[in-house]
């Protein structure tokens, strides 16, 4: 019988606005994370401090700011008019204080509810506010949220602004580390979203002159693209159109400067209004996946009193533009339905260009057709939930799912019975599954999407996805590559990134794949094991052990034992993510690794494979002939 837990009077707890962000600190910036994701809890901090100093650049007050972030600690200065002095330590330490609920200083502002510099603050080891306007300072310092420095105003020569300096906690952030591409890719959107908006981010410069023309000229290949970049502007919207020769949907969706990852109303609105103004411009009814395959196209609006659907901002939920406007629907669509349709009259070429787009599309589709249905039978016939994928009970397609848990989702692809049995029986069953591969994958580059439907592993994963029809209904947060860290599992894991790459390439840069990492050495005594992923650390633990501590090099996943992994793929993670910069081309990616064998390319691999040979030789314990063998093949 279950221990009756008493219910009274001090049962009940009132939490301050510090203990409640600590408590629960999903609640104000979604998921926390060590910085392996885009939407890690670390970027949002930096965020919700740009996103005041932005706002104050949109009412007009500032053109440059400047972000200098290091290991663990960040500094934004703006020079906007600064925090009204007798309110500083309000406006960072009092929820719901703030300026953004006067509409009339802030009408289309991002931060609305008086939350996210309050939420920095609480989650932070160290918080220090400066406020400068007119020959005077005033600065308060804070730890953990607690107020540890008040000194009265003084008189300063500094330009009018807010300077914020902070460090997350190490002990709510664990193991965090901030990607450089992550955080330079958060001051592009700032800097494609503010025309005029000089941001400074560690010695480099990032400013736009064109808004979402320049976004979609980074995101594409020029050598992809079918027409040249259609970029409409008017009040309170903004929009960039191009086909490009990949496959998929990719849009890139802002409401008042904000990046919604997620889309939301405005996005809904855009794909709608694309579909109908197309068909009736060329007065034929096109299927919509024809006129949206390969589509990438970026939107921005700006709506007064911007309604989302989590603290975190990733997807829009209002449905008008104001509370006296018309409907977000309403809005996107009379746009795009003019400008669009008067900038193809009034360019033919490119009219030309994206029709020839859009039927060949329809050829592709009716193409794999009769594929697509034998091959949607045959996944069913495979008992796929059973045979290839050990499921979780958590998806991240999943409304009624709590955020935190969505975020959490992963499926892990492994090869071999081994590898995909010990991860199996030591993985979170609520929010991670397994897909186990058979063999190695078919090299699919320069392949057609007929590829997908007609080999057995590649439908069977994308149905395990639930991405054939586009990411939308993605069923988890991070698609993780697990194969062994020889040459062998290399080749597997280059496989894999092919299909994706090729196939699914929004994916990719919408930040689901990742590469597991896993130790390469453990190296233990009778006392203590430690586990190291790579020579330095394993220098470091033996240094530390001392008396000759016995050290197990892994040569693949199958050796690494459940009890063992469960210490691997649990909290403490270590996950490498596949990014993609501005510079990265994906054909030219995938002809370096998976087209012809280039002399280039044979330099490169026996380079890697020398690196292999010297870390093995390095110690006399360590298995050698396998490494051999590989080099002298």
């Amino acid at each position: 019988m279950a221990e009756e837990v008493s219910y009274t009077e001090d049962s009940i707890r009132s939490l301050d606005w510090r203990e409640h962000i600590r408590m629960r600190p999903g609640m104000y910036i979604g998921k926390l994370g060590d910085g392996s994701a885009p939407d890690d809890g670390i970027y949002v901090l930096v965020k919700e401090i740009l996103d005041n100093s932005i706002d104050e650049h949109m009412m007009g007050h500032g053109r440059t700011i400047e972000v200098k972030i290091s290991e663990h600690k960040v500094e934004v200065r703006d020079y906007g008019r600064g925090i009204p002095l007798g309110k500083v330590i309000d406006c960072v330490s009092k929820i719901n204080t703030g300026g953004k609920y006067d509409s009339g200083a802030f009408q289309k502002s991002v931060g609305l509810n008086g939350v996210g510099t309050k939420a920095v603050n609480a989650l932070s080891d160290f918080f220090k506010v400066q406020s400068f306007r007119e020959g005077e300072c005033k600065v308060a310092e804070f730890e953990k949220g607690i107020l540890v420095s008040d000194p009265p105003i003084g008189k300063s020569s500094d330009r009018n602004g807010t300077k914020v300096v902070f460090s997350p906690d190490a002990s709510i952030f664990k193991n965090y580390h901030f990607i450089p591409e992550y955080l330079e890719n958060q001051m592009w959107y700032y800097a494609y979203l503010n025309s005029g908006l000089t941001l400074q981010f560690n010695g480099k410069k990032f400013f736009s002159d064109k808004g979402l023309f320049d976004l979609l000229s980074n995101k594409v290949d020029e050598d992809s693209i079918r027409y040249p970049i259609i970029h409409l502007k008017g009040n309170d919207i903004e929009v960039a159109i191009t086909h490009s020769g990949s496959y998929g949907e990719e849009y890139y969706s802002f409401v008042n400067g904000q990046y919604t990852t997620q889309g939301g109303t405005h996005l809904a609105a855009f794909r709608e209004a694309l579909v109908k103004t197309i068909r009736e411009f060329y007065k034929k009814d096109f299927d919509a996946s024809d006129i949206r395959q390969s589509v990438v196209a970026a939107i921005a609006v700006r709506v007064q009193e911007p309604v989302f659907e989590s603290q975190t901002k990733t997807k829009l939920g209002s449905q008008s533009i104001g509370p006296d406007g018309p409907t977000l629907r309403t809005f996107v669509n009379d746009f795009i339905k003019v400008e669009l349709d008067n900038y193809l009259h009034k360019n033919p070429s490119t009219a030309e260009a994206l029709l020839k787009r859009i039927m060949q599309s329809e050829r592709e589709r009716k193409e794999i057709s009769g594929i697509k249905k034998l091959a949607n039978e045959r996944a069913k016939k495979a008992n796929l939930h059973n045979k290839k994928l050990r499921d979780c009970r958590v998806h991240y397609d999943d409304p009624k799912a709590e955020e935190d848990s969505k975020n959490k989702t992963m499926l892990f692809i492994t090869e071999g019975d081994s590898a995909s049995g010990s991860i199996t029986k030591s993985r979170d069953v609520q929010t991670q599954a397994v897909f186990s591969l058979r063999g190695k994958p078919l090299n699919c580059f320069g392949m057609t999407k007929k590829v997908v439907y007609e080999n057995e592993e590649f439908n069977l994963l994308q149905h395990a996805l639930n991405i054939e029809d586009g990411i939308e209904s993605l069923r988890y947060r991070k698609i993780v590559i697990a194969t062994d860290a020889d040459v062998d599992g290399m080749h597997i894991r280059l496989l894999i990134m092919t299909y994706f790459l090729q196939f699914f390439p929004d994916l990719v840069k919408n930040g689901h794949l990742y590469i597991l990492d896993t130790p390469l050495f453990r190296v233990r005594n009778k006392k203590e094991t430690i586990y190291c992923y790579s020579d330095e650390e394993r220098q470091r633990a033996i240094h530390k052990l001392g008396n000759k501590p016995e050290i197990t090099r892994f040569k693949g996943l199958g050796e690494i034992s459940p009890e063992e992994f469960g210490t691997f793929i649990g909290e403490d993670i270590r996950l490498d993510p596949i990014l993609l910069t501005k510079d990265t081309k994906i054909v030219d990616l995938l002809t370096f690794y998976m087209g012809k064998n280039t002399p280039d390319r044979q330099v490169f691999i026996i380079d890697n494979l020398r690196i292999e040979k010297d870390l093995a030789l390095e110690d006399p314990k360590l298995e050698t002939e396998e490494v051999d063998a590989e080099v002298d093949s």
